[in-house]
């Protein structure tokens, strides 16, 4: 009898620890949720678009990651005929990562705007734009592209590469 008793405590209290486990877990996701909810609330980078991925919410605030665009306005600013430069990356690509940092500066000493179109969060930018691999950088002029680098580039590729198409 004593034996039942022991087995019906024992269960009782491993039931109450996965209760707390469960609630635990839940208040965790809960306040990860609410803080992800305020990093975007905060951030006017993607307009309306709901952000789908904690990696895409981690680059909301670095500096790197502040020239965004949206689908709908590339292709305006393309189909518009100036000069148009697209940055495509992923925000989970470790070249894009790596080149990212590296190239914002470039551009900026070059007086370069470079519009950046997230691929983890806009895939059709894959199919619409041809892109075979991040980080990639097209130059667009009169609605059509007319050059591209791709991957990781010594500085001196970007530099030489903005120069020529800002020139053309």
């Amino acid at each position: 009898m004593a034996n039942k008793q022991k087995k019906k405590s024992n269960a009782g209290v491993l039931i109450i620890i996965a209760v707390v486990i469960v609630a635990i877990f839940g208040a965790l996701w809960f306040i990860n949720n609410s803080s992800n909810d305020k990093k975007e609330e905060s951030s006017s980078l993607y307009g309306d678009h709901k952000i789908k991925t904690q990696s895409t919410i981690d680059q909301l605030k670095d500096p790197n990651y502040q020239s965004i665009i949206l689908p709908k306005d590339l292709k305006k600013e393309i189909d518009s005929g100036k000069g148009t430069f697209a940055y495509f990356f992923s925000p989970e690509c470790v070249h894009c990562q790596q080149v990212t940092p590296k190239l914002m500066p470039i551009a900026k000493d070059a007086d370069v705007k470079i519009n950046q179109y997230n691929m983890l969060e806009f895939t059709d930018g894959w199919t619409d734009y041809n892109i075979e691999a991040t980080p990639t950088l097209a130059y667009f002029k009169d609605g059509k592209e007319v050059g591209r680098i791709v991957g990781d580039q010594p500085d001196e590729n970007f530099t030489k590469f903005l120069d020529e198409m800002k020139n053309k």
